[in-house]
């Protein structure tokens, strides 16, 4: 049988702090983590707080796509 869309998919996490402040000078780039998700579990966008580097503090990180 031919399987259908595959549950489990793999997801990019940005940091909404950096994005939102346009990478000012003080910043050097963008804090991005590699997850997972079920699909079927949670269908809307995945927010969690991770630890960005460039900030120096825990932030929401936000999926974006691919």
């Amino acid at each position: 049988m031919a399987k259908g869309k595959d549950v489990r998919v793999t997801v990019i996490l940005e940091c909404t702090n950096c994005v939102r402040n346009g990478l000012n000078k003080e910043s050097r780039g963008l804090s991005r983590y590699i997850t997972q998700k079920n699909r079927h579990n949670t269908p809307s966008r995945l927010e969690l707080r991770k630890f960005c580097r460039y900030c120096y503090k825990h932030t929401i990180h936000g999926e974006i796509k691919k």
